[in-house]
């Protein structure tokens, strides 16, 4: 099996305790960037201590070669039982010995597929870990999966903070996203303004190296990297905009450092709803966006301000974020969370028509928070989202359903001939008495931030 997934999601502490609960015999080794000689006896006394429990390796016992620490492997899980065996960053250990897939794909045709063995191959590096299993290299079709472990939901901050509001949880899942390492740093004993004191603006710890360390282990020129990530979290979306907002020569594009920054889970890349199927590989409508919260929030409030925070000016750079942190929350968590609220109906079939695809519409005339597409029976879902501290009011209703409907029309085929439109309005704070007498008369779904945590639970 092999698993892949951004760093501090918690893929070793999922596979160590899934291996301990399993009730099986189970063998834990770690890659990393020492030689491949290190590597090697680190491997063979793990293997070594296996198949003798309760015993120590000699410290300087390594087999000769990795076909013969493999074969080994195999020979000691043999049995009724069957063995776990975990081989964590494993992308890291192929860095140092580049013909190590060849000798475990070897190892598992002649020995290891005829042990009573369940490998697991694991790693942070997810573009690697894809490469390791692509048609041309030498484990292709001996793994199954791939399993990408991925962020925890916004459901997930009930459990991490049981004394907060939604709103507060939305305010933390805007910070920080799903990434458990990060949730762990923060208590609902504190107000968000003192957990971000304390743990984001101190000068050690991960929240102030993670940014430099998640990119710089993976990429040879971080600085230009940092550069890109920036520039998007300042708000440049297109690749030229982010080339000249990053700072790179003229003679320099960004494409490369952003297919390599998606590749790393870090960017998305993202194209309106509305863009016909056949479209979307050319399209010019593309945007990329940041994919990790945290780096949203660092690049866009922290980084800018390491100064002041270095001087020890906590409150005032706190006094600067709280004035943008509701326009932040609400052009990015909030949006996402409605949008993926739209996907959650649409899969228990409570939305008014079948749905093939959940974003955002934009171009030129007009942009929508959020869309939801079927383009086989032309149908389309449109609503906006407010994370304002009022009662959203008739006049977003209004604007939504006479003004910026026939623009997004005339962005579709045949200028929208013959589609059936729905709308959804997502706020903070609820609605007026005046916007929910419209919003009835076009048959809208009215949702308000109680509904919306109640149904993404």
């Amino acid at each position: 099996m092999a698993v892949s997934g951004r760093r501090r999601l918690g893929k070793t502490t999922l596979l160590i305790h899934w291996a301990k609960t399993s009730q099986r015999p189970y063998l834990y080794w770690v890659g990393s960037h020492f030689s491949s000689n290190v590597l090697l006896s680190q491997f063979s006394q793990q293997v070594w201590q296996h198949g003798n429990p309760g015993r120590r390796a000699p410290r300087t016992f390594s087999y000769e070669t990795w076909p013969q620490a493999f074969e080994e492997l195999a020979a000691v899980c043999q049995g009724e039982q069957r063995h776990v065996v975990v081989l964590d960053e494993f992308p890291y250990a192929v860095a140092s010995e580049p013909g190590l897939p060849s000798a475990l794909q070897n190892a598992w045709d002649q020995h290891l597929k005829f042990s009573n063995i369940c490998l697991v191959l694991c790693g942070s590096h997810i573009g690697m870990m894809e490469r390791l299993l692509g048609p041309d290299a030498p484990l292709y079709g001996r793994m199954t999966g791939p399993l990408r472990i991925r962020p925890l939901p916004f459901s997930a901050t009930t459990a991490f903070f049981p004394r907060y509001s939604a709103e507060q949880r939305v305010a933390v899942y805007a910070l920080l996203g799903g990434v458990p390492a990060y949730l762990e740093q923060f208590s609902d004993t504190l107000s968000l303004g003192d957990n971000i004191k304390q743990a984001l603006f101190r000068e050690t710890g991960l929240f102030r190296t993670d940014p430099d360390f998640l990119i710089g282990e993976q990429v040879r020129d971080p600085k230009n990297y940092q550069a890109v990530l920036a520039a998007i979290a300042e708000g440049a979306r297109r690749p030229a905009d982010i080339a000249v907002a990053a700072g790179l020569p003229s003679r320099v594009s960004a494409d490369p450092y952003l297919v390599q920054l998606v590749e790393m889970d870090y960017l998305h890349r993202e194209l309106p709803v509305t863009v016909p199927p056949k479209q979307q590989a050319t399209s010019r409508l593309s945007r990329y966006v940041l994919a990790d919260n945290y780096l949203r929030f660092y690049f866009r409030f922290v980084r800018p301000n390491l100064a002041l925070l270095a001087q020890g000016l906590f409150d005032e750079v706190w006094e600067r974020i709280a004035g943008q942190l509701r326009a932040f929350i609400g052009m990015t968590a909030f949006e996402e969370l409605c949008r993926a609220w739209v996907l959650t109906q649409a899969r228990a079939g409570r939305l008014p028509c079948a749905v093939e695809q959940v974003g955002a519409h934009w171009d030129s005339e007009a942009q929508v928070d959020v869309a939801a597409i079927n383009w086989r029976e032309q149908a389309l879902l449109l609503g906006e989202a407010k994370w304002g501290v009022d009662a959203v009011g008739r006049e977003v209703v209004q604007e939504l359903i006479a003004e910026k409907t026939p623009k997004v029309l005339k962005s579709l085929p045949n200028a929208g001939e013959g589609w059936t439109i729905h709308y959804v309005f997502f706020a903070r704070s609820g609605f007026t008495d005046a916007a929910q007498t419209l919003a009835a008369q076009h048959a809208a779904r009215l949702v308000d931030l109680v509904m919306l945590d109640r149904d993404l639970r």
